[in-house]
């Protein structure tokens, strides 16, 4: 399997390390360390993420942080479509259905 990341998701994963590098260089590390054990994770195990609303897009935690990364399966190939924090609106996330505006 390849890897690949989209434009959004490295803003997404910038935006992340800057902001908690900010206030903990040393916690800023500790997340990207995870954040890449889990992407290696899903290089050997594609599908251990959970399917989300859009039947291309899944999603796996970082546990024990509250991050969410976004990816696709497309043949040999993963997409990494975004990676955000589990306490954002997930009406914004990648996969998330989007209901209609009622008047």
């Amino acid at each position: 399997m390849r890897l690949r990341y989209t434009l959004p998701a490295l803003a997404d994963l910038n935006a992340i390390l800057d902001y908690v590098s900010a206030r903990s260089p040393q916690g800023a590390a500790r997340i990207h360390a995870r954040i890449q054990m889990v992407i290696e994770l899903l290089l050997a195990y594609p599908r251990i993420g959970l399917p989300t609303d859009d039947a291309t897009i899944r999603r796996i935690n970082t546990s024990p942080y509250s991050y969410l990364v976004f990816y696709e399966i497309s043949g040999d190939e993963i997409i990494i479509h975004a990676v955000r924090h589990g306490a954002r609106d997930p009406s914004g996330m990648p996969g998330a259905s989007h209901p209609s505006q009622a008047m």
